[in-house]
Parts: structure tokens; C-alpha cells; sequence
């Protein structure tokens, strides 16, 4: 039930809860140094510090559940966050580093990811109430931008420093604006079945795969991300692929 503008007067008066919103702060200020990084051409370090603000962004929530102290404030302050550090930052990044040599098109697949990751958080908000928990409707922002970031700290990996032009990046923008505001279903990982008792293989694979991360963690993220990002739109292409020929096949009965 939302609370009315007098009750969200009175509980701004009240106070805020410090715990979430210093965790959401450190959020904002990775993202903000990711920004400034980028503008120093320090590509590198301004994509590690998008994935540190996606860390503070998966924490932010948590913590206010755990110590029960969401809030409308809370909120709002987390929405705003997400949108410089998952919205701004990526956009300067990438503009810096791979778009600017295609003069408007790199600006404007800049200028198209920042807008539908907007698009996306508004949608979020509104929905969050009505829509299903164990699922988002389009790819979060956040990662969208570890995507970005991770395909900034795979090319460093790989040999490459400074600039890039490559018109797959282009394609990757537009591709990764277009899965934001699309009306595909991803898995949240907000599932309570999570917690709950696994057999023991399952704790030895993510010790294993803790390994492998922290073994190579720029090629580890970029298999993480491009995987959760392409996963669940092959998988909704499949469906429609399946359902039309099923149709078709009782056509033609």
C-alpha cells in the first residue's frame, strides 16, 4: 500500500535509516569515480569501478531486509543511484573508449543505452508492486552495465590498452538498450528456494567456480555476463520458434 504525500513528509521528518543509504552512497560514488576515470582515460579502472557499485547495489536492498529498514526514501535515493552508476557511467565509458570515433551514431548508442536505462528503472518502480519477484521484465541496468564493463576489462586482458573502433561495441550498445526496455523475462535470483538445503555437488561447483573467477576474473565476468544477458532472449526465441510450428502443424491438420 503506498503511503500518501503527508505520511512521506512525516516519515522523512522522522529520519532516515543510515545503513542502507551509506551502502547505496558507496554505490553512487563508485559510479561517480567511473565517470571521472573515463574522462582521465583510465578505462580500465572506471569499468572495475562499475562492477564495485553493482557489488554496494546487490548489497543496498539486502541489508535494508535483513535489518528491516526499507523505505520509500530508500527507494528513491537507490533508483536515482542506479541511474548514474549503471546509466551515466556506462555511457561515458563506452562513449570514451569505443564509440566517439563514430561521430553521431556513437553518440547517440551512447545517449539510447543512458535513455532506456531510465526507461527501465521508471518501469521498474512502478511495477516492482505487480510483477512477479523471481523475475525482471527486460535486463536489469546493472547488468547491462557489468556487461559493459566487462567486455572494457576483457579487452585489457587480452593485450589492448587506450581506445578501441569496432563495430561490434556499436551493435553491443544498441543491442543491450534495446534488452532493457524489451519485454523479455530474466531470472532475479531473488528466489527463496535459494537458501534452502542443496546437495553438497552444488557447494563444491561454487567453490570451484569461485576459483576459476578469482583465478581469471576479467574472462570469468565477461562468460558470466554475456551468458545471463543472451540467455533468457534464446530461450524466448526458442519458445516462439516451438509455439509457431506447433500452430502451424494444427493448421495444417
Amino acid at each position: 500500500m503506498s503511503m500518501t504525500p503527508q505520511q512521506r513528509r512525516e516519515s522523512l521528518r522522522r529520519g532516515v535509516y543510515v545503513l542502507p543509504n551509506l551502502v547505496t552512497t558507496g554505490s553512487l560514488f563508485a559510479g561517480f569515480y567511473g565517470i571521472v576515470a573515463s574522462m582521465n582515460d583510465r578505462f580500465d579502472v572506471a569499468a572495475w569501478f562499475i562492477l564495485i557499485s553493482a557489488v554496494f547495489d546487490a548489497l543496498d536492498g539486502k541489508v535494508a531486509r535483513l535489518t528491516g529498514t526499507t523505505s520509500h526514501f530508500g527507494v528513491e535515493y537507490d533508483s536515482l543511484s542506479d541511474l548514474v552508476a549503471f546509466g551515466v557511467a556506462p555511457a561515458v565509458l563506452m562513449y570514451s573508449w569505443a564509440l566517439q570515433p563514430f561521430g553521431k551514431l556513437g553518440w547517440l548508442a551512447a545517449f539510447l543505452y543512458l535513455v532506456c536505462g531510465a526507461l527501465r528503472l521508471a518501469r521498474f518502480n512502478v511495477q516492482v508492486e505487480t510483477v512477479e519477484s523471481k523475475h525482471f521484465v527486460g535486463l536489469p541496468i546493472p547488468a547491462a552495465a557489468s556487461m559493459v564493463a566487462a567486455c572494457v576489462l576483457l579487452f585489457y586482458h587480452l593485450g589492448g590498452s587506450g581506445t578501441i573502433r569496432m563495430a561490434s561495441v556499436l551493435v553491443l550498445i544498441y543491442g543491450l538498450a534495446g534488452l532493457m526496455v524489451s519485454n523479455v523475462a530474466y531470472y532475479s535470483f531473488k528466489d527463496p528456494e535459494l537458501l534452502k538445503r542443496r546437495p553438497f555437488g552444488i557447494l563444491v561447483l561454487a567453490i570451484f567456480l569461485i576459483i576459476v573467477i578469482v583465478a581469471q576474473p576479467e574472462v570469468m565476468f565477461f562468460l558470466i555476463f554475456i551468458t545471463y544477458t543472451l540467455f533468457s532472449p534464446v530461450q524466448a526465441l526458442l519458445r516462439y520458434v516451438r509455439l509457431y510450428r506447433q500452430k502451424k502443424a494444427a493448421a495444417s491438420v
